[in-house]
């Protein structure tokens, strides 16, 4: 459980770099909602970036330990 909300801290930073006292401004992360939701980049808000994490908690929870896993494998890898 830690290391996964270490996983999501260390991609919510990556993801929302230039934006990260609002994410939801990050050009990044408003292309990945729009790809995933729908709904166009152009017009999200924070409440949608809420709804969304709130509604799909349980598959960004699998993301996040997928995330995990991937990055502790490619830091064995570069040793």
């Amino acid at each position: 459980m830690v290391a996964a909300i270490g996983s999501a801290v260390r991609f919510l930073w990556r993801a929302s770099a230039g934006s990260r006292w609002r994410p939801w401004r990050s050009p990044y992360l408003r292309w990945r909602m729009e790809t995933y939701s729908g709904k166009p980049a152009d017009s999200l808000r924070l409440m949608d970036f809420v709804r969304l994490a709130m509604a799909e908690r349980k598959q960004m929870g699998r993301f996040v330990v997928w995330l995990g896993a991937m990055q502790r494998l490619a830091e064995g890898k570069k040793s």
